[in-house]
């Protein structure tokens, strides 16, 4: 349900998220801060990738970076946009990657639209798939210290988060948490806060 309904507004979200983040060096900041800490050590995925934007970012980093999303009409996109990067379909659940493979992982609101009770399944193959040392980078909305909460997205239904419960999940797939960064709504943007959160898999 979720890949048809991107598949539907594919070429639209494309052009929605072309320098949607120019304006927010926070968010610059904690990517850069996650290529720090994976730099040499691997391969990167870009889970939930849609049109490739930030796997592309992630390779001006220095990092050797490849994009996996659920969308066949994203990948399409991100392939003709970046064809020097390895783009593929997949569900971030249940990935055909080898154990310990990867150096990191970076989910940018990717987990915004999956079913609480299905979010230990995905930290499992997170852990699964990293190596000793790898970085998990989440992104999401963040609920302020309020509940979860279930959210109208203009694509399908999406979750405002409590970062201590998406810790929580992290912690119980074995992750220690590097940090956490928040910030504010801006002009245009839904009324939510945004939330990142570094883990670490030891």
């Amino acid at each position: 349900m979720t890949a048809a309904a991107y598949d539907a507004v594919a070429v639209r979200y494309a052009e929605f998220v072309a320098g949607t983040w120019d304006d927010h060096p926070l968010e610059r900041a904690v990517w850069t801060a996650f290529a720090d800490s994976v730099r040499g050590r691997g391969p990167v995925a870009d889970l939930g990738c849609g049109p490739g934007h930030l796997t592309a970012h992630l390779r001006s980093l220095g990092l050797d970076s490849f994009g996996v999303d659920l969308s066949p009409a994203m990948v399409e996109l991100a392939r003709a946009a970046r064809p020097d990067l390895r783009f593929e379909v997949g569900s971030m659940a249940a990935l055909d990657l080898p154990d310990a493979s990867l150096a990191g992982i970076l989910a940018w609101y990717s987990l915004i639209h999956t079913p609480p009770a299905e979010i230990p399944a995905y930290f499992a193959e997170f852990a699964r798939m990293l190596a000793p040392g790898g970085h998990v980078l989440l992104g999401c909305f963040e609920s302020g210290g309020g509940p979860l909460t279930p959210f109208d997205h203009k694509v399908t239904t999406a979750y405002c988060w409590p970062m201590d419960e998406l810790a929580g999940f992290g912690a119980a797939a074995g992750f220690t948490e590097v940090g956490r960064v928040y910030r504010e709504p801006v002009a245009g943007e839904r009324p939510m806060r945004h939330g990142s959160l570094l883990l670490r898999k030891p």
